[in-house]
């Protein structure tokens, strides 16, 4: 796993919460900063690919990690 500066844990919550938190923490984050999610909804791998497209932020990875999800997204 590569290096992010923030790590957002969504465990247990389900959409859309995962994406609200994301974007707000990302909000406060410098452009170029790389943010790790931790989720465990499943849908979360699909909504995660979508909103980096919709928001022109980068996901740079998405998978499994300990049972639970886990995606970095770079701020564009």
């Amino acid at each position: 796993m590569a290096n992010f500066d923030q790590e957002l844990d969504a465990s247990g919550l389900n959409c859309p919460l995962p994406i609200l938190r994301a974007k707000k923490t990302l909000g406060g984050m410098g452009s170029g900063q790389v943010l790790k999610i931790i989720a465990t909804d499943p849908g979360s791998v699909k909504d995660f690919e979508a909103f980096a497209k919709q928001t022109g932020n980068t996901l740079l990875s998405s998978g499994e990690e300990g049972g639970k999800f886990a995606f970095l997204i770079k701020k564009a």
